[in-house]
């Protein structure tokens, strides 16, 4: 793994960052001492389509969703009353 100094860290800090999200993480280090571990998340990429259906078989909807609660609805609010 690479080490680089504080110093050159900072001198260099988009291309090193850019390197570790490709898989190459690096260690900064002051005075030869290793201080922290820069390396990639794992985290979804934002340009990831988001799927549709993905619950596809997982859920059902019953025939009469738009029709559930009606009688409470009419009750509730009323039309006309």
């Amino acid at each position: 793994m690479k080490k680089v100094n504080i110093h050159e860290a900072k001198t260099h800090l988009s291309r090193l960052v850019e390197e570790a999200v490709q898989g190459e993480p690096f260690v900064i280090a002051k005075a030869g001492k290793p201080l922290v571990k820069v390396t990639a998340l794992d985290v979804p990429v934002a340009t990831e389509p988001r799927r549709l259906g993905f619950l596809a078989g997982e859920i059902s909807v019953p025939d009469d969703f738009n029709q559930m609660g009606g009688a409470e609805i009419h009750r509730l609010f009323g039309e006309g009353d």
